[in-house]
């Protein structure tokens, strides 16, 4: 497991560009993607450019928290554990089921340098920037927030860290106060400005205080700091919200759905902020799922994450945040992790692609990527595990399938096998997706040509029906990135 695992690690790295802050090389992929990714500066040049794709990201759970081994780091012992930090996630068996992508431990100051990382493969994969969760104004997460910001402008001075306060998490009822915080960083040149100089401020769930409470930031910021803003507030209720705050914002937008079932409102929620002569940031995700509220979305392997970007592109979002980068807690990274690696990541630079560049890139290498959970979503678990989760309202159907999807650059077979169960089926040029029954064992798809198989993939986590703990999270794997 260790091997593949570093084995995954090395291939990322190679992808990346450590001597390059500009990107001005392009395309680039090192044959991991099945298309051409433009470079960054490719990517933010003209037309490309007015369309910004963000990452939300959750100062929780950064590369390292220890800069130990995988073998016994916190992850390891506290989060993945269901016993760690002395039995404290016992009731939903652990913390997390899934961690950052291990990174071996380092001399000097690592955690700027993991976070300088990060940076690297999120600019690499073709998005703009952050959205910095902004969960406290002290302590650890609001360090690593200001230490984000410097690695962001270090590693390039064109990626953008927008700032979002959680209103869901901030102890302050004094606009005085969050308005002073708020100066302190938008004092680094990583800070997202528009083009005319304005702060972008985007409050998760900005419904929580009234928009006369946000005027009150906003003039603080304006006339005790000199600093000019443009609104975007994040609603977890658009429609409830939306209309009392548009006198004070630039544009919206909302945490929406993570079911692939409850992506109609996306389209009306585009037209509407658009009416209003706002922006709109559409959310992309790719499933949630989270043990410690005892619930999660049918993410109908990558059906949400294929649904949510077509709705971005179709209805005409302005910018884009992947809800989210690496909130594990939630299960909705899209950052490379143990279980998914860059397959998550690298579906995103798809279609990220056509939403700024307004063009389709074409599929220049056969890729497959293989999705599964490593359970049926009825199975109970048989550890200590009290609470377990229960669909979300509005969620579509549980279901147990194996997903392939394939880029193919010219129609092929796909022998694909669930464990015992040996299937063929022919697959069409371009992006095609194809579902087979969940079943126990390792599952695995290749790509056959003229009797050679020119692509191969294989989930490497095999399907149980007896669980230790409840995981109800689509692992995924690609052939591009294996041995």
């Amino acid at each position: 497991m260790l091997l593949s695992l570093f084995l995954l690690v090395g291939l990322g790295a190679a992808t990346g560009l450590a001597g390059d802050p500009s990107g001005a090389a392009a395309p680039r992929s090192g044959g991991a993607l099945p298309f051409d990714l433009p470079g960054p500066a490719a990517l933010r040049a003209g037309e490309a450019g007015k369309k910004l794709v963000f990452a939300h990201y959750f100062t929780p759970y950064p590369l390292s928290l220890d800069n130990a081994s995988a073998e016994s780091d916190y992850y390891t012992r506290n989060y993945l554990d269901p016993a760690g930090e002395n039995g404290k996630h016992q009731r939903y068996g652990g913390l997390l089921r899934d961690r950052p992508l291990p990174v071996p431990p380092q001399g000097g100051d690592w955690e700027y340098a993991n976070l300088q990382r990060e940076v690297r493969t999120a600019r690499d994969a073709g998005i703009d920037g952050f959205t910095l969760d902004l969960l406290s104004l002290s302590g650890k997460n609001w360090e690593r927030a200001g230490q984000l910001m410097r690695a962001a402008h270090a590693v390039d001075p064109a990626f953008r860290i927008m700032l979002m306060p959680d209103m869901t998490g901030l102890d302050t009822d004094d606009p005085a106060v969050l308005a002073a915080a708020v100066a302190t960083l938008a004092g680094s040149p990583a800070a997202h400005r528009l083009a005319d100089g304005r702060l972008v401020l985007s409050p998760f769930k900005a419904e929580q205080k009234d928009p006369g409470w946000w005027s009150r930031v906003l003039d603080t910021l304006s006339s005790r700091h000199g600093i000019r803003t443009a609104f975007v507030p994040l609603f977890l209720d658009f429609d409830a919200h939306g209309a009392a705050f548009a006198p004070i914002s630039y544009g919206f937008s909302a945490w929406g759905s993570r079911s692939y079932a409850g992506q109609e409102g996306a389209t009306a929620d585009v037209r509407r902020a658009h009416e209003l002569g706002k922006v709109w940031m559409q959310p992309v995700s790719v499933q949630d799922s989270r043990p410690s509220q005892g619930v999660y979305d049918e993410a109908g392997n990558t059906a949400t994450l294929r649904s949510t970007w077509s709705h971005a592109i179709d209805d005409g979002a302005d910018w884009v945040q992947l809800t989210t980068w690496n909130d594990y807690s939630e299960g909705s990274q899209f950052a490379p992790s143990l279980h998914n690696g860059y397959a998550y990541l690298d579906l995103s630079s798809y279609y990220l692609t056509r939403f700024k560049t307004g063009r389709w890139p074409p599929v220049v290498r056969d890729t497959l990527y293989l999705t599964a959970r490593t359970q049926f979503a009825d199975t109970g678990p048989t550890g200590a595990q009290s609470l377990v989760m229960s669909l979300r309202k509005g969620s579509a159907e549980a279901r147990d399938t194996v997903e392939v999807l394939s880029f193919l650059t010219r129609p092929g077979t796909v022998r694909t096998a669930v464990g015992r169960t040996v299937r063929e089926q022919q697959a069409p040029a371009g992006v095609h997706s194809a579902l087979l029954p969940l079943g126990p064992g390792i599952s695995s798809a290749r790509l056959v040509r003229d009797g050679q198989a020119t692509a191969a993939v294989e989930l490497p986590y095999p399907v149980d029906r007896e669980v230790p703990v409840q995981d109800l999270q689509y692992y995924a794997a690609t052939s591009g990135r294996q041995g």
